[in-house]
């Protein structure tokens, strides 16, 4: 299996996914991730229109939001292909209304001892591993290292990644990358956890991001085979 690095239309107001949208006209970008989180479904609605005049025309992976429903999932693997969709543990209860689509649902885990009987392994597609969450569960040993760690040898599990920064420090994630010194912890994690897609969660520019994009591929380049 080939990992693939997708630059992503992120940010929380609409001037952030409208300049990262003039940019992937600018680059004549075609695929992307997708960061929903911060949009309401008004706002949501607005990305739609923007992308459809767009150069993109396929999104494999999303960071879904609670609100969404299952017509709007399925609007989106029609439009754009989508595989997957990443979701928090508070949206483990919506479980029920999304029934058809279960297996495309990815769970992302916190840091924060949050793991509890929501997460059932077995009703989703797999993980979406957040790589700085990851490397800060470790460092702080919380129950949700211990549970991705337990399902290390299920290689079916790991399907996709976030990608962004990581502070030492203060054992926390960088979502705006200042320098590439912020993604050297990549090279202390385990094989394991990388899946086919990598999202980059980074609110920094398309350019940025595709900077970062070449410097991750040469730092993991040995060890994990990238599509092209």
């Amino acid at each position: 299996m080939k990992s693939e690095i997708l630059v992503s239309i992120t940010g929380r107001v609409k001037k952030d996914w409208q300049s990262k949208l003039r940019e992937v006209e600018k680059f004549g970008i075609r695929r992307i991730a997708l960061f929903l989180e911060f949009y309401n479904k008004k706002g949501r609605e607005e990305i739609y229109e923007a992308l459809s005049k767009s150069s993109v025309k396929t999104i494999p992976f999303i960071h879904a939001r609670h609100d969404m429903d299952i017509d709007e999932y399925k609007f989106l693997m029609k439009k754009y292909k989508t595989k997957y969709f990443n979701l928090h543990i508070v949206c483990f209860d919506k479980l029920d209304e999304l029934g058809s689509i279960h297996k495309k649902l990815l769970y992302e885990h916190e840091y924060s001892n949050t793991i509890n009987n929501r997460v059932d392994m077995g009703k989703v597609g797999g993980f979406c591993i957040d790589l700085s969450h990851f490397k800060s569960a470790e460092e702080r040993w919380t129950n949700e290292f211990e549970f991705v760690f337990s399902k290390r040898k299920i290689k079916k599990y790991f399907v996709a990644n976030h990608l962004n920064g990581y502070n030492p420090s203060k054992r926390i994630d960088m979502h705006t990358v200042k320098s590439n010194e912020n993604l050297d912890y990549l090279e202390s994690l385990p094989n394991f956890v990388f899946g086919k897609y990598i999202a980059l969660e980074m609110f920094n520019s398309i350019e940025e991001q595709l900077k970062f994009k070449k410097y991750v591929e040469k730092l993991l380049g040995d060890r994990i085979s990238f599509k092209d």
